[in-house]
């Protein structure tokens, strides 16, 4: 029985051979198919195995041969997805393979997908590929079998990872026709045979007689309905004439000949099926088994490589032993990690980290040790193995030690974070951003005044002044890698002097965005500079720190005004900002005066509710000048904003790749802005 209906493309894994790189010509080659059976998601009715005919007269490569594309993970709608195209020509099957050369584009920006694949880290493929006629069958007791017996290759893409062979449809593509043979076979056993025997008479179809009609082949690349029209052509061309019966020992040969192909062929399904079946119920990864299978590999050799297999991989998986939890609620597991992290601290820096209680037991033991420690707790054995072999799977293996690295570094870093000096944050506000885009800050102003109300009158409606400044946060980080050596030799330094100089680098980074402001003296939204005469925030004539020129600064402050030039704020500054330079003669000023020589040298009250900041940022741009600032409850002044959720220095930790150890990368995400002039003022000193 058969009927047509319309199938999507497929998709299919492939491989590259990294062995066959040619620089000179930029190419490659690439084993795009070797036909081996699938499970395929239901089309119609319930899913089936979906196996490809590799036999030369069953593949049609006119379209590979003419130059396919190679594409960027299946893009078939941009021009820049093209990175690449099959050399003409190179198509071709080999011993029941697809095999092809690929050439990559000259692009620029081609460049570092080829050099990736020099490096072997790109090295899976995908083929694209349509089935023009399935012969389906069904062995008793198991699922349909759908065998392409005439289906094109189109293009070969380069993936991250290997295509799921049973959810290949790809999306927005167009569907063709496709004819379904289905043979009605009550045994498994007759339809193997019956397969057999088609695919035999098609393979000597050619030799039987000249005078048949030759099946047309060609179909163009753009036009599916070329697809439709060798289907029909298929269907409806005139058969062979009747050659004469061969003599009955030919006869008996060519049933020989069948049933030793026939059996052949059914030996090697259950050396493939049997390997797959093995290496999926072990958890095996796919590719082990289709290397056995590609290397013909018999089942007794391919039973005794898979249990090798298994048996290596058992010193790297994790084990999960019984653990008990305490009545409080706490995971052993954690408890342990914790004390031996606290024990690792405690030796950094006894002061700052006093140790407990459950960490006794792990003072004083080595890196090495403890790094042997985690690995037996995971249920690995370390009987025999080298200090190297033990540093080396301790970082890379399911063990938690890389977790209790990834603690110490952490608190250390955010010790020495917390503990660096920011002067800033006494006279800036913090706020939280919740992406990367552009925060708009509304600036307001004075609130309209009251209006007296008659008897039986109406209120007015009044707006609020407003004005918009905006920013937005930055990313800062770095990355730095601790070998295995460092392990060896129990250099706890590594994993604490390090992090704790990151605290400190990023505090510093912070201060240096916030003082920049500052210093530079930036132009805010209506175009004039943060302190300037216009802003009436900039002492005219410059003058020495004393009683005077602050009260000066003081009163002028007060007299601001809001957004509609009308409404006085009085301004009350909070903090006097001095450099390093005046750090003295700051503190001098708003001490108390307790027996002042002339009434004249008393320091008014007001004055010596300042808070004095020194800051030595400030000594670069100038030594004599000084500043005022109000307190952010009052008033904007300087904004600073992290992203939400990662509030100061952020660290990870990973299994190194470019280096064989542990990489620490450190991030900050953290932007700084003057929203108001109003609650800051500036002398240029003297």
């Amino acid at each position: 029985m058969e009927q047509t209906i319309e199938l999507p493309a497929f998709r299919r894994s492939a491989e590259l051979a990294p062995n066959s790189i040619d620089p000179e010509t930029r190419s490659v080659e690439v084993i795009w198919s070797t036909g081996a059976r699938v499970r395929r998601a239901a089309l119609f009715g319930e899913p089936h195995d979906e196996e490809l005919s590799m036999a030369p007269e069953h593949v049609r490569l006119e379209r590979l041969n003419a130059g396919a594309p190679f594409l960027k993970v299946h893009e078939a709608h941009d021009l820049d997805a093209v990175i690449g195209s099959v050399v003409p020509g190179s198509a071709r099957i080999e011993k029941g393979q697809g095999i092809a050369r690929i050439r990559l584009s000259e692009r620029d920006a081609v460049g570092d997908i080829w050099r990736d694949i020099e490096a072997g880290h790109i090295r899976a493929v995908s083929i694209g590929y349509q089935v023009h006629r399935f012969e389906i069958s069904k062995p008793d007791g198991q699922r349909e079998l759908w065998r392409a017996v005439d289906w094109t290759p189109f293009e070969i893409s380069a993936v991250p990872v290997g295509a799921d062979p049973a959810a290949g449809f790809r999306s927005n593509s167009e569907h063709h026709d496709c004819v379904l043979h289905r043979r009605d076979a009550p045994t498994s056993e007759g339809t193997s045979q019956m397969t057999d025997k088609t695919e035999t008479k098609a393979e000597t179809a050619e030799q039987k007689s000249e005078t048949a009609v030759p099946e047309e082949t060609s179909m163009t690349d753009d036009n599916t309905g070329a697809a439709d029209t060798q289907t029909r052509a298929a269907e409806t061309k005139p058969k062979a004439k009747p050659t004469p019966d061969p003599a009955p020992e030919d006869r008996n040969r060519s049933v020989d000949t069948d049933a030793l192909v026939s059996e052949a062929r059914a030996q090697e399904r259950e050396r493939v099926s049997t390997i797959h079946g093995l290496a999926d119920k072990l958890q095996l990864e796919r590719g082990f088994a289709d290397d056995l299978i590609r290397r013909g590999v018999s089942i007794d050799e391919a039973r005794r490589l898979i249990l090798d297999q298994v048996a290596a991989k058992s010193d790297e998986t994790r084990t999960f032993p019984h653990v008990s939890i305490p009545l409080g609620g706490r995971d052993a597991t954690v408890t342990r990690r914790e004390a031996i992290s606290n024990a690792l601290l405690h030796r950094y820096s006894p002061t700052l980290f006093p140790l407990e209680d459950a960490a006794r037991e792990y003072r004083g033991m080595t890196l090495m040790e403890l790094a042997r420690e985690s690995l037996e707790t995971a249920g690995a054995s370390t009987r025999g193995l080298s200090r190297d072999e033990v540093a080396t799977r301790a970082l890379h293996s399911t063990s938690d030690f890389p977790e209790i690295l990834a603690a110490v570094t952490n608190k250390t870093l955010r010790q020495a974070y917390e503990a660096y000096p920011r002067t800033f944050m006494l006279f800036c506000r913090q706020v939280l951003a919740t992406d990367f885009k552009a925060m708009h800050r509304v600036q307001l102003g004075e609130a309209p005044q009251l209006l007296k109300v008659g008897e039986s009158g109406e209120f007015k409606r009044g707006t609020l002044g407003e004005s918009k400044e905006s920013y937005r946060i930055e990313t800062y980080g770095r990355v730095v890698a601790i070998t295995r050596q460092v392990l060896i030799n129990d250099d706890l330094d590594a994993f604490t002097r390090i992090p704790a100089m990151y605290g400190n680098s990023i505090a510093q980074l912070e201060s240096d965005v916030v003082w920049d402001i500052v210093t530079t003296n930036p132009a805010m939204a209506d175009g004039t500079a943060l302190f300037h005469g216009t802003h009436k925030n900039l002492a005219g004539t410059g003058a020495a720190l004393g009683v005077d020129s602050v009260g000066a600064a003081r009163a002028a402050m007060r007299k601001q005004t809001g957004l509609d030039k009308k409404t006085v704020l009085n301004v009350r500054p909070a903090f006097l900002i001095v450099p390093a330079a005046l750090e003295l003669k700051a503190e001098q000023l708003v001490a108390q005066n307790l027996v002042p020589a002339q009434s004249g040298n008393v320091v008014p009250q007001s004055i010596r509710t300042l808070s004095p900041i020194a800051e030595p940022r400030l000594d670069a741009a100038s030594e004599t000048a000084w500043y005022l600032a109000a307190s952010p409850n009052q008033i904007d002044t300087i904004e600073y904003a992290y992203l939400e959720g990662q509030q100061g220095a952020y660290i990870e930790t990973r299994n190194g790749f470019d280096v064989d150890g542990v990489e620490i990368k450190c991030r900050l995400d953290f932007g700084a802005k003057a929203i108001d002039w109003r609650g800051l003022y500036k002398n240029p000193g003297a």
